[in-house]
C-alpha cells in the first residue's frame, strides 16, 4: 500500500511525510514545486513534479505505485490574495481538486484525507467552534475548500471513496528535529512572519487591525504545531484503514492567542525589540477562531506533543535561523 502525498515539498505535506516514513509507510511526493522545494522531501522519497490539474499523470502515478491512499495538501492558501484573485483560488483549489478526486475514484482509491481550514466558518460568533458549526467562509479561500468539502461528501456517497477531512486552525512552528519548516518566501502566517522579523530576514512586521471587539483589539486564532497536525494526518489513514467511517474533523488545540499576544512571546524567546507597524484590518479576517479540539481527541486518540505558544515559538525561530544559516552558506 502507498500514499500519494500532494504538497508533500511544501510545508505541512513534508511533515506527514517525515512521520509516514516513521511509521514504514510507501511514500509518493507529488508537486508542481511552485511553493515547494525538492530539499524537503527526504532521500528516498519518490518525487513527482507535476500539476494536480493534469489527469493523466495523476491516473499513471496512482496505477505505476499502486495507491491506496491520498493527503491531498496542495492548495494555495492567502487569505487576503483569494479576496483579489478569487479566480485563481477557485482554479486551483477547487477545479484542480476534483480532477484529483476523479483520478482517484477512476483508479480505485480507497481512502481521501482533505487538507481544509477553519476559514470555512468565517466570522462565526459559536466560541469555541464545533464541528457542527455551521459553514460560513468570507473569503474565496474559505469557499474554494468547502465546496472540495461537498465534493468530496458527494464523492463518498456515490463511489465509496471514504475521505476525512480535516479543518486546521492556525499552523505554526516547525519539525523540533530541524529537518522541515515553512520556506515560503513572501509568507503571511503571523509566527513565520515574527520569526524571521527576529532573525532579521524581514525588517519588521505589521498588525493588521488594533479595533477588533477582543481583549486587545488584535485578533485571536487557535495555533497549533505543524508536527502535532502531521501526526493527526497519520492517525486518520490508520482510522480509515482500519475501517473507519470519513467524517469532519478540526485540528486546534482548543485555545487562543491574539496577535500582540504572539508578537510579544516572539520578542521575549528571541531577546530582540524588532519594529512592528500598526496597520488596517485585512479583508476576510474575522476577530475570533477557537476551536474545541474535542473531536480529534476522542475519535482519533490524538494526544499534542507540543500545545504551548512558547514551544511552537522556539521551534519556528530555529528553523528561520536554520534558513537564514543556509542562505548564508
Amino acid at each position: 500500500m502507498t500514499i500519494l502525498v500532494t504538497g508533500g515539498a511544501g510545508y505541512i505535506g513534508s511533515h506527514m511525510v517525515l512521520d509516514l516514513l516513521e511509521t514504514g509507510e510507501e511514500i509518493v511526493v507529488f508537486d508542481d514545486l511552485s511553493t515547494g522545494f525538492p530539499w524537503l522531501v527526504p532521500q528516498g522519497v519518490t518525487l513527482v513534479e507535476g500539476d494536480i490539474g493534469d489527469k493523466a499523470l495523476l491516473s499513471r502515478v496512482i496505477a505505476d505505485h499502486q495507491i491506496d491512499a491520498i493527503a491531498h495538501f496542495a492548495a494555495k492558501i492567502v487569505v487576503p490574495d483569494s479576496m483579489s484573485d478569487p479566480l485563481g483560488y477557485y482554479l486551483n483549489n477547487t477545479s484542480k481538486a476534483r480532477t484529483l478526486i476523479e483520478a482517484a475514484v477512476e483508479g480505485g482509491v480507497k481512502h481521501f484525507i482533505f487538507s481544509s481550514t477553519a476559514a470555512v466558518y468565517g466570522e462565526t460568533r459559536e466560541m469555541p467552534v464545533t464541528e457542527e458549526s455551521p459553514p460560513a467562509p468570507v473569503s474565496p479561500y474559505g469557499r474554494s475548500k468547502l465546496m472540495v468539502e461537498w465534493m468530496l461528501e458527494d464523492a463518498s456517497r456515490a463511489y465509496g471513496l471514504n475521505a476525512m477531512i480535516l479543518r486546521y486552525f492556525n499552523v505554526a512552528g516547525a519539525d523540533p528535529k530541524g529537518r522541515s519548516g515553512q520556506a515560503t518566501p513572501r509568507a503571511t502566517h503571523l509566527i513565520k512572519t515574527a520569526a524571521e522579523a527576529a532573525t532579521g530576514r524581514r525588517a519588521g512586521m505589521s498588525i493588521f487591525g488594533t479595533d477588533y471587539a477582543t481583549p486587545d483589539g488584535t485578533c485571536i486564532r487557535d495555533y497549533i504545531h505543524v508536527s502535532d497536525l502531521a501526526r493527526a494526518h497519520v492517525l486518520a489513514l490508520d482510522y480509515l484503514r482500519s475501517g473507519g467511517k470519513g467524517t469532519v474533523i478540526n485540528c486546534a488545540y482548543g485555545h487562543g492567542s491574539s496577535v500582540r499576544e504572539v508578537i510579544d512571546t516572539v520578542k521575549k524567546i528571541s531577546g530582540v525589540d524588532f519594529p512592528v507597524s500598526l496597520d488596517d484590518r485585512r479583508p476576510g479576517d474575522p476577530p475570533e477562531i477557537v476551536a474545541t479540539g474535542e473531536k480529534i481527541r476522542s475519535l482519533l486518540g490524538w494526544q499534542p506533543r507540543f500545545d504551548h505558544l512558547d514551544t511552537i515559538v522556539t521551534h519556528a525561530l530555529a528553523w528561520e535561523q536554520h534558513l537564514k544559516d543556509r542562505t548564508n552558506t
